[in-house]
This record gives C-alpha cells, structure tokens and sequence, in this order.
C-alpha cells in the first residue's frame, strides 16, 4: 500500500473501534460527512447531531493509531485486503441489505466476490448423510458456476466448503466470526489455508477479535448478504442456521430447504422453514432453476 492508502486504512481501522459504534450508525456518519478523515475532523456540535454524546466525545478525542497498528502489519500481505464501503471491490450485494459491515477484511481471492454465490449451511452436529448432502450439492453448484458461502464451523459449513473445493475450480468464501488471524474452530486450520489457495475467508471483524457467542448473529447476516439463495442442509429447531434464513428472508433472498426424517430432530428446523414457504428441495435443479435468470 502507498503511505496515502495505508493512512486512509489506519483512519478507516481507528473508526471501526470507537467505542458502541455500531454499523448504522458508522453509516450515517458516512452519509452525513462523508470519509473517515471528514468524521474525525467535524465539530462536537456536528457530530452530535448525527451520533448520540458517548460516541461523538470519542470520535473528537481523535483517531487511536495504537489501535490500527496489527490491522495495517496484518494488511502488509499481498493476500490480505480491506474493504470499505464505497471501495470499487466492496460487495454490491451487501449495499442491499439494511445494515452492510462498513469494513470487510479478506483474505484471498476477491475475485470470488464478484461471482453469482449460494449459502449452504446447518447443524454443527450434523450426521453423516446431512454432511454428504452438502458436500455433494456445494460440490455441483460450485462445477455450475456458483460461489459457495458458509461459516467455516462444524458440520455442514466445513462439508459444503469442501465440497466447492473438491470441484478443482469451484470457489468458496468462509464468513466467520473472529478478526482473521484467528482460526475457528482451530481443527479448521488446514480448511482455512485451502480456502485462501482457492477462495476468501471474510470478516467484519478487527485483527484480533476473538470468537464471541455474540459475534456470530452478525456473521450470519453477511452470509446471508452475499448469496442469491440460502441451502439449509440440517437444522434443529434452535439452530444458528435458522437465524441465517430468517436473514436471507428480510434480505429478500430464496431460501432452500432439504426435508428429512419426521422422527430427526435434525430435520426439524428444515421442515419449519418448508411450512414457511422456504423450497423444498431433493435435487440441484430445485436450486439453478429458481436461480437461473441471475446467472
């Protein structure tokens, strides 16, 4: 990065980590003025005009460099990127969603990014056919020209990641919940790297972050975000993957379920969703013909 480039990332970094600073608000503070530098230089009076007192006293005590220094030594790697809103190789699907992370970090290709993509997810605990299932469907879609999406956990995400990247030039991006360069589950080390080779692993999160309960709801939203159409594989009732397809519901995605047994309670979460209206699906062409005009 030019010394220009890495000053407007420090800006962007120190920003991110004001304190109660939450997305929407980020958001507005970027309509209102514009960049990070514009944000930080405004009037206390300004500021509180957009941002409650807290949050504005903050931004006027000035940028935390301290804060942005294992964030710009992370991004010193050809393969690591940050991306911000209005950054030409920001996702233009998450600009669709209320609340798009103001800055992603990315590690990989963002090529991937630009590609039609499908979210297959589900049960951490899953059994063995619910992972062949999405191995096997993630592995087609991928062949088909789909970007497979999930989040790097147990189960279904790290079978359907598998599954794009046993189709030689399938692509996956993993969302997950920790800054990147942080791997979780840690058993995932291996995953992760070959994801990298062939993919993106994606975050919302600053270097560093730790996996947080709390952090997860809103990894799931941008899984949601950057998919055409949502894949539940295996779900229970109190499944995260629910949260996911209620996202990809008020995001105005498809949603995709594959039924079970009556007597699983795996199966469970999937038939709610059908009995909602999610498709219920037994084949690939269930999933590429609803999706055929955005290919």
């Amino acid at each position: 990065m030019t010394s220009q480039d890495t000053n407007e990332a420090a800006l962007w970094i120190c920003l991110q980590q004001i304190p109660d600073l939450n997305g929407q608000s980020f958001c507005k503070l970027l309509h209102h003025f514009g960049g990070p530098e514009n944000i930080f230089s405004a009037s206390h009076k300004d500021l509180n005009q957009v941002v409650p007192e807290p949050i504005s006293s903050a931004i006027k005590h000035g940028p935390n460099l301290e804060l942005a220094k294992s964030g710009l030594q992370w991004l010193e790697k050809d393969e690591n990127h940050l991306l911000t809103l209005g950054d030409p190789h920001y996702p233009s699907v998450l600009l669709e969603i209320p609340d798009p992370p103001p800055i992603l970090y990315a590690k990989g290709n963002l090529k991937c990014l630009d590609m039609p993509a499908i979210s297959v997810v589900g049960s951490r605990n899953a059994t063995v056919q619910g992972r062949k299932n999405a191995e096997e469907f993630a592995n087609v879609l991928a062949t088909e020209g789909f970007c497979i999406i999930s989040g790097l956990a147990l189960g279904i995400d790290a079978a359907a990641h598998l599954g794009a990247l046993k189709s030689g030039q399938g692509k996956t991006i993993a969302v997950v919940g920790t800054g990147l360069d942080i791997v979780y589950p840690a058993k995932h080390l291996k995953l992760a790297h070959q994801i990298v080779a062939q993919g993106l692993i994606i975050s919302e999160f600053p270097i560093g972050t730790p996996s947080k309960p709390e952090n997860f709801p809103r990894r799931n939203r941008i899984i949601s975000g950057l998919s055409l159409g949502c894949l539940v594989v295996e779900a229970n009732i109190q499944s995260g993957s629910l949260m996911t397809a209620r996202f990809a519901i008020e995001q105005g995605r498809e949603v995709f379920a594959i039924p079970g047994s009556i007597h699983s309670p795996l199966s469970k979460g999937c038939h709610t969703l059908i009995k909602q209206g999610a498709k219920l699906v037994d084949c690939i062409q269930d999933i590429t013909n609803e999706l055929a005009y955005f290919r």
